[in-house]
């Protein structure tokens, strides 16, 4: 008697937990698609830069090209500020799973060493994504300037240590390293004279008030072309297809020498691989696609679209070269 009372309560135990574990499935297969269905919502892309420029072009062709691949849109949110650390601080504490950033040589490779203390760890709080872009730096001197090209100007520059000067759009912006790696390669000594902005520092190189500059080929394109401004040499490994006749500076006798601006996406540490992978997948498309192709190389920039992995190692040997640069030019923040 007591033996079958005992098989009775065990059958009824079993389809009890049958008839829980039934109930219980469909939902739980329902969670686990929902939580595969990334993204679920609108994905934040924050720009630590003001609105315009190199930065507006690659973040806006990335975020319309990523909306059409992710299924979900991609909006730009300006948010400029110290240098960018603004921007990067709110994204490193982002945990809605949907907020990336637009990557940059300041803020990823040379804040780090510019800035006594940030409050974020660029290498710990951030995971890399894709390198969308590269835009080429162009070293320039006013039509004054008895240099034709690099050589020559160097030749110049060595005959007047420091009486010749150089400007940039401020301590640690882009053109600032761009020249001071310039120095450190070819051993020059040139003037730095730091300015609020590119604009201010154009109306004194166009003017005449400045020997040379480094800056952005989509800012000075027009002033080469019409005589005002004169190209000696391009920062990037190849010549440019609207600059022909410009030489490298590698090939002007700097072996291996590279200076541009770039751009890329990260994301807070705390974003699910799963999530960047599918991100990085849709930037190798994005930045192959003809329409977003054409946009950037339309602005000289260069379309790349890598993965995580060789962003990662694109960030760390970036971070090593801009180091030895700040620490030797001794640049700080404004």
């Amino acid at each position: 008697m007591h033996i079958k009372r005992r098989l009775a309560v065990q059958a009824g135990l079993k389809t009890g937990v049958l008839m829980a574990a039934a109930i219980a499935l469909p939902g739980l297969v329902g969670k686990a698609r929902a939580q595969g269905a990334w993204p679920s919502k609108p994905i934040r892309l924050l720009v630590p830069f003001a609105p315009g420029g190199s930065s507006e072009i690659v973040a806006r062709s990335a975020a319309n090209e990523l909306t059409k691949s992710l299924g979900q849109s991609v909006f730009v949110e300006n948010k400029p500020g110290a240098s960018g650390n603004i921007a990067m601080q709110e994204c490193a504490i982002a945990s809605d799973g949907h907020t990336i950033i637009l990557g940059h040589i300041g803020t990823l490779a040379v804040n780090p060493y510019i800035f006594e203390r940030l409050p974020f760890d660029t290498n710990r709080d951030f995971k890399p994504i894709s390198l969308l872009a590269k835009v080429p730096s162009l070293y320039v001197v006013n039509s004054e300037v008895p240099a034709k090209n690099l050589r020559e100007f160097i030749a110049l520059a060595k005959s007047r240590p420091g009486r010749m000067n150089y400007g940039s759009a401020g301590n640690g912006s882009a053109g600032h390293l761009a020249f001071e790696y310039l120095k450190m390669a070819a051993d020059i000594y040139v003037l730095h004279v730091p300015y609020r902005g590119t604009g201010p520092q154009l109306t004194d190189l166009l003017a005449g008030r400045l020997d040379a500059a480094a800056v952005g080929a989509p800012a000075i394109l027009a002033h080469i072309k019409s005589g005002k401004l004169r190209a000696i040499a391009t920062g990037t490994k190849e010549r440019l297809p609207q600059l022909p006749d410009v030489p490298t500076v590698a090939e002007s006798g700097y072996p291996g020498f590279e200076m541009t601006q770039w751009y890329g996406l990260n994301a807070p540490a705390s974003m699910p691989q799963s999530s960047i992978d599918k991100i990085a997948e849709a930037c190798g498309k994005a930045m192959r696609n003809a329409s977003a192709t054409e946009r950037l190389r339309g602005d000289t920039a260069q379309p790349v679209g890598d993965t995580p992995a060789q962003y990662g190692a694109f960030i760390t040997a970036e971070q090593a070269r801009w180091k030895q640069v700040v620490a030797r030019a001794k640049i700080k923040p404004d």
